[in-house]
This record gives C-alpha cells, sequence and structure tokens, in this order.
C-alpha cells in the first residue's frame, strides 16, 4: 500500500492500537461464549463496518448472551426490547409525560426517554410486534436519531441495533418487509453447536457463574474504528468484483447466472453492493489487515445477500434455499487475480 494511503487511515500507532483492541474483543466474548465463532465474527463485522445486524436462530442458541457479552467488553450501554404483538413505537422511542411543579403548581410535559437510547439494543422477536411498531425502530436504525413532541433527539454513537427472529413459530408474527429487511447490514444465521461445543456449554453453565468480561474498547475506540474502515481504501478490481456480484442477482441482468434465473424473483439493489464493500473492510480489519481482498468479500457475501435475494415460486416449490443461490453465485462470477493495487 502507498505511503499516501497509510496517511489516509491514520498513524501507525493509533491503527495498531485499535486493531490490538479488536482482536482483544474477539478473545475476551469467547471467554463466556463456547463456539459460535462464525456468527461471533460476523456480529463484530457488522458493528465494525457501523451497520446493524438480524440474528435469526431457534431459541436457546445463547444470541441475547453473546449480544450482551460484546456490549460489556466493549463498555456500550445494552438495552433489550422483548417485541410482542401489543408494543406501540412510544414502548420504543420514549413518551412524554405531564409533570406539575410542586413550588409553583405549573405543569409541563417532560420527554422520558425509551430503550432505544443506547449504544446496542437487543430487539428480540422483532417480527412479534405489528408493522406500525417495527417502523418506528427501523427509521431510528436509519436516522440515528427520533423525533418527538416536536423534538428532534441525536441516538448515542455508536448506536447499533442487533434484532432477533425464530424462524420455527410463524402464528402471531409480522414479517419484515423485503425493504425493511434490506435495512439490515447482515442477516447472520445461528445454528446449532457441535457435539464437543455442546458439551463445553453445558459445563460452563451448569457450575458458578465466571468472572465478568474485561472492556477491550469503548464507545470512542468503536467510532474509530468504524472511521478507520471507512477510510479503508479499496482496489477498483475489488469493488468491481462487488458490483459483479450483486448484478448476478437480478435475473433480467445478462451476467445472471442460469440458477438466478430460474429461481430468483427479485435481485439485490446497490444497497447490497455497499454491504459488501463495508463488510469486506470490517472484516480485513478485524483480521489485523489494512488491505481489502476478493476473500473478504467472498467471507461476507452470505450474510450479506441471503435477505436481499429473493426466491420465487419455482425455488420454494423445489425447495431450493436462497443459500444454494448464493453459493452457485460465487461460484459463477470470478474473483479479479490481478489489479488490487490502490
Amino acid at each position: 500500500m502507498s505511503a499516501v494511503s497509510h496517511a489516509v487511515i491514520g498513524s501507525d500507532a493509533e491503527r495498531e492500537r485499535l486493531l490490538a483492541g479488536a482482536a482483544r474483543l474477539r478473545s475476551e466474548v469467547g471467554r463466556r461464549i463456547v463456539g459460535q465463532q462464525e456468527v461471533l465474527d460476523e456480529i463484530l463485522m457488522a458493528i465494525v463496518a457501523g451497520g446493524h445486524a438480524l440474528l435469526v436462530g431457534v431459541p436457546g442458541l445463547a444470541k441475547t448472551m453473546m449480544i450482551r457479552s460484546v456490549a460489556e467488553a466493549m463498555h456500550l450501554e445494552f438495552r433489550r426490547i422483548q417485541f410482542t404483538p401489543d408494543l406501540v413505537p412510544s414502548d420504543i422511542t420514549g413518551t412524554e409525560i405531564l409533570e406539575e411543579d410542586q413550588s409553583t403548581g405549573q405543569r409541563s410535559f417532560r420527554f422520558v426517554r425509551g430503550p432505544i437510547f443506547a449504544s446496542i439494543v437487543l430487539a428480540d422477536e422483532i417480527n412479534r410486534a405489528p408493522p406500525r411498531t417495527q417502523a418506528a425502530l427501523l427509521e431510528a436504525m436509519q436516522e440515528h436519531r427520533v423525533t418527538a413532541g416536536g423534538q428532534t433527539m441525536s441516538l448515542p454513537e455508536p448506536f447499533f441495533v442487533l434484532a432477533t427472529q425464530n424462524p420455527i413459530e410463524q402464528e402471531g408474527t409480522y414479517p419484515l418487509p423485503e425493504a425493511q429487511l434490506d435495512r439490515f447490514l447482515f442477516d447472520i444465521r445461528v445454528g446449532y453447536p457441535d457435539e464437543m461445543e455442546e458439551i463445553a456449554i453445558l459445563r460452563a453453565t451448569t457450575g458458578v457463574a465466571g468472572e465478568p468480561l474485561r472492556p477491550v474498547l469503548d464507545a470512542a475506540d468503536t467510532v474509530a474504528l468504524q472511521r478507520l474502515a471507512r477510510l479503508l481504501p479499496v482496489a477498483d478490481a475489488v469493488l468491481s468484483y462487488a458490483a459483479r456480484l450483486v448484478r448476478a442477482t437480478r435475473p433480467d441482468a445478462s451476467e445472471a447466472p442460469d440458477i438466478v434465473r430460474r429461481y430468483v424473483r427479485w435481485g439485490a439493489g446497490p444497497r447490497a453492493g455497499q454491504a459488501l464493500v463495508l463488510g469486506a473492510k470490517a472484516r480485513a480489519l478485524l483480521d489485523g489487515r489494512v488491505a481489502v481482498t476478493p476473500d473478504d468479500l467472498r467471507r461476507v457475501a452470505h450474510p450479506v445477500l441471503r435477505h436481499r435475494v429473493l426466491p420465487n415460486f419455482a425455488a420454494e416449490a423445489e425447495g431450493v434455499p436462497v443459500e444454494r443461490v448464493v453459493t452457485e453465485l460465487l461460484a459463477h462470477v470470478a474473483p479479479p487475480r490481478s489489479g488490487l493495487t490502490v
């Protein structure tokens, strides 16, 4: 990388300090969370990239514990919102209450901030809330601010929403529309642990509680990491690869492979390309690198594209999952072999 590129992304000492902190963050959270390394990496990539994430998995897979542990190790305020069918927008954003001054008798309204005013917000079972309430959360995610009582209030920085969905219980749920799903940088799938990991989980969770996690980053460090990710240069060949991957998801595009033409109703939009590049930058930084490679893009392709590529009726009828479409897409679109200089 050129000397100019090094100057753009900050001093060597500051960069190394931030990268070392990110590496320690992985290991610190790993003291409490057994297995799920891929899920943890994707959560951290979303945070460093400055995006929100949707976690999909059955109950009991430590999704809440993982997110709480990340907040603890990053020394960030954490709030959990349990989404239910009777939840209203003010339960999330806050509400005005009427107060009376005991000395003067004067009455005035005071805004009481809701749980959205935290750096890491866990929206648990987001698809159980009605669309109006979902929209209030998603507006805050997009704008990083809340408007209530004629006032616009900024949310804390950094600000992340990590929402969970249960894929097996559909009764009484309100699935997120595709346009709202697109607001999430990553769609993270949380699977079952393997046998050895499950034994380790039983050992760790049925004994004496472990020590609290040590904070290894703070809010200012997290904002600095996000800025470092934004400033990280990316080679034109890598940007072209990201664009080709996204364009190949569109069934009407000339570069679309057969599986896309046959099984995809609607492909990904430009926001998917932005998510690919930002996710790849975050992955490089978390690996201690300041050079983004095609492999970084390929690593984040599934969490970026799985909720942005919409299957058609033929895919549903024949049981063709979106995961297979993305996998074959990666095999079809050749990565650049050279020209990675910035």
